[in-house]
């Protein structure tokens, strides 16, 4: 009488390689379609509006300066603290590098303002034409 031997099975082995290969492609895959949104370095409490809008996203960005509840001016997102007279400086030097330039100020609800009508005052004497301000859309009455 003969017995057949079994051959004893092997056990299915993980291939890590190919998960890793495959773990980096979907890492790659998230980092290209996720999209980022900017947050302005100082927290502010922006005044409501009923007019408030969006900003698309095909637009060019605007130049953004920040007045804070103490009256400081910050320039850009990088948050660039500068007085009026830089400010007008910025500006000039910026509109010469985009002619389409938009500023947007952002100020806060108790921003002073004298300080907002002196950025309108810089942006207006150097030339930009479109200046608008950040707001935020009133709350919902329940």
């Amino acid at each position: 009488m003969k017995f057949y031997v079994r051959k004893r099975k092997q056990a299915p082995a993980v291939i890590i390689v190919a998960l890793i290969d495959i773990l980096i492609v979907l890492v790659i895959f998230l980092m290209v379609t996720t999209t980022f949104k900017q947050q302005s370095a100082l927290k502010l409490a922006l005044p409501e509006s009923t007019q408030a809008q969006r900003s698309g996203a095909q637009e060019s960005p605007p130049l953004v300066v920040t007045v804070d509840p103490k009256g400081n001016l910050r320039l850009g997102q990088e948050a660039k603290p500068v007085t009026v007279e830089e400010l007008k400086n910025d500006l000039a030097a910026e509109l010469a590098k985009r002619p389409d330039l938009k500023l947007a100020i952002n100020g806060d609800e108790g921003a002073p303002w004298g300080k907002i009508v002196k950025v309108m005052d810089a942006a207006k004497t150097v030339g930009i034409k479109a200046v608008n301000a950040f707001t935020k859309e009133p709350a919902a009455a329940h």
